[in-house]
């Protein structure tokens, strides 16, 4: 669908439809031509739920990629090789997640001095490394006192060389399902941002823009609220499924 998206959308998401706003006022509820009704503004919700998931899956995708690089690159550093250096690379990971991931995106938004797609990825993706980069540290500090690793070392090949044919592809199975579970909490994280007015700047629709639009109306017009909500349940339950597959399919394996 957002692929798609402008093949599939019936109606501009940014402009007005003839008949979108009710006679007092209020957004128009379903009917023909606006199958899942209007919005505020009478833009067509189908329309702009439909171009939502392209900025929605953008920042999230967008934003699980670099946190899962930045995890990655710290916990293999820490776990490879540990001492010191794991040391001082942990306390930075706890310092990061001693604070709630919203408060620090809300910090590092009102720093940065426009609101895109990229700004959220970066200020999505520096806070979600953090849990990935333990996740990776832990598998990287098992995978380095294997045999195979240790004869590798005793015949001279280098700390590159042993990280890259040893150690990242064994953690392959485990980057996937990171980033699986990854996606779903930045979506989420994402949606959260954007209800609080922090996200990408209106009228681009996303679906947590969606909700914070919805909130004078949801009392007479409910489904502003049910369907960007229905599309963020969804999409994070089919990442959530997805990482749970990966698991147990690596699981079997192992």
């Amino acid at each position: 669908m957002a692929l798609h998206a402008p093949v599939l959308a019936p109606r501009d998401p940014l402009a007005p439809q003839p008949g979108g706003i009710g006679r007092y006022g209020a957004p128009a509820g379903p009917r023909p031509g606006l199958p899942l009704g209007a919005d505020s503004s009478g833009r067509d919700v189908l329309s702009r739920l439909v171009f939502g998931a392209r900025l929605s899956l953008m920042v999230g995708v967008g934003a699980v990629a670099l946190a899962v690089a930045a995890g990655l690159a710290v916990g293999v550093t820490a776990g490879y090789f540990s001492g010191h250096v794991d040391g001082a690379l942990m306390r930075l990971t706890d310092v990061v997640m001693a604070f709630p991931a919203i408060l620090l995106a809300l910090a590092l938004a009102a720093v940065l001095p426009q609101r895109s797609v990229l700004t959220l990825v970066l200020v999505i993706g520096s806070i979600n490394w953090a849990p990935a980069a333990r996740v990776f540290r832990s598998e990287t500090l098992s995978l380095a006192g294997r045999q195979y690793v240790e004869a590798s070392r005793v015949l001279g090949a280098s700390h590159a060389r042993i990280i890259a044919h040893h150690i990242l592809p064994h953690l392959a199975p485990t980057v996937l399902v990171v980033a699986s579970l990854g996606a779903a909490n930045t979506i989420l994280l994402d949606a959260g941002l954007a209800f609080l007015g922090i996200g990408i700047p209106p009228p681009a629709p996303t679906w947590g823009s969606m909700l914070q639009e919805a909130r004078t109306w949801y009392a007479v017009a409910p489904w502003l609220v049910f369907w960007p909500g229905l599309a963020v349940f969804l999409t994070v339950a089919s990442f959530n499924l997805i990482a749970f597959d990966l698991r147990r399919g690596t699981a079997s394996r192992g």
